[in-house]
């Protein structure tokens, strides 16, 4: 099993930043071949926002290209967001997960951008 705890979201106003944290534990980080953010805003489906490869190829929804970089230390078994001129629209609750999205859902972190 592996256990997927998500950290670093809060409330910012319009144009600030924020680095959100997945801490994986229960297995070697470097094993899960790709990683990836989602976020779910009420009565919308769970979107992905952004993914990452093990050779450190990543990919973007269009709504955050240019403005979200997501990252990853095998090492720490840690998956990284930093998000960069934040909008209304990103308010939403973040989730990680692999590409086919099998492992157990944390409980996410809540992002909330005020205008």
């Amino acid at each position: 099993q592996v256990q997927l705890v998500e950290s670093g979201g809060g409330l910012v106003q319009a144009a600030g930043s924020l680095r959100l944290s997945c801490a994986a534990s229960g297995t070697r980080f470097i094993r899960i071949n790709t990683m990836c953010w989602y976020r779910q805003a009420p009565g919308k489906q769970r979107e992905l926002v952004a993914d990452i490869t093990t050779g450190e190829n990543t990919r973007y929804a269009d709504s955050v290209k240019g403005r979200f970089t997501i990252s990853r230390d095998n090492t720490r078994n840690t998956l990284y967001l930093q998000m960069n001129n934040l909008k209304t629209e990103d308010t939403a609750r973040y989730y990680c997960n692999n590409r086919g999205r099998t492992e157990p859902w944390g409980q996410g972190t809540q992002v909330t951008v005020s205008s």
